[in-house]
């Protein structure tokens, strides 16, 4: 009788893990999710809006102000020193800097020309001439395109508790 019943588990098993030759019908595009890659707090996609669309209330804030807000948006560029920050276009020429919660964590640094959801507090400030030189010398710039940094600048500001990388 044991025999009968180790016989019988092993026949299960084998079964059981058997290929399934059937073939898994393909998934039309338009119902295909997207996969996303998440650094930073765990969040969702939910409820993102288009970062074009903040465009205005950027304008419409003063220095201080901050709304907290889900974006979605294209990054143009990324820190190469350590993928410390990344900049978002907002249309019209301009930018929004966006940094991370507590220097807490980095994004990739190939990743700009790609999609990307942050979660967090937008806001304006004025960054100094020092810190744009800064952020110059880690996008790379040259010499002479850092020494004629000589103004602060009104920069549209963005702190990210969460990001989600939109993977194609």
């Amino acid at each position: 009788m044991k025999y009968f019943f180790t016989l019988f588990v092993f026949a299960i098993l084998i079964i059981s893990c058997k290929n399934n030759t059937n073939e898994t019908p393909e998934v039309s595009e338009d119902k295909k999710e997207l996969a996303y890659v998440s650094f930073g707090d765990e969040i969702v996609a939910d409820q993102a809006v288009e970062l074009l669309s903040m465009a205005e209330d950027y304008k419409n804030m003063k220095v201080g102000d901050s709304v907290s807000t889900k974006l979605i948006g294209k990054v143009d560029q990324v820190c190469q020193s350590k993928g410390c920050w990344m900049k978002m276009d907002l249309g019209n020429d301009e930018q929004v800097m966006v940094k991370f919660k507590d220097y807490g964590f980095f994004m990739p640094k190939n990743i700009a020309g790609k999609d990307v959801i942050v979660d967090g507090k937008a806001f304006v400030s004025e960054l100094s001439v020092d810190e744009l030189r800064h952020y110059a010398e880690d996008a790379g710039k040259t010499e002479e395109e850092i020494a004629a940094i000589t103004e602060p600048k009104r920069t549209y500001s963005f702190v990210a508790n969460g990001v989600l990388l939109i993977e194609e």
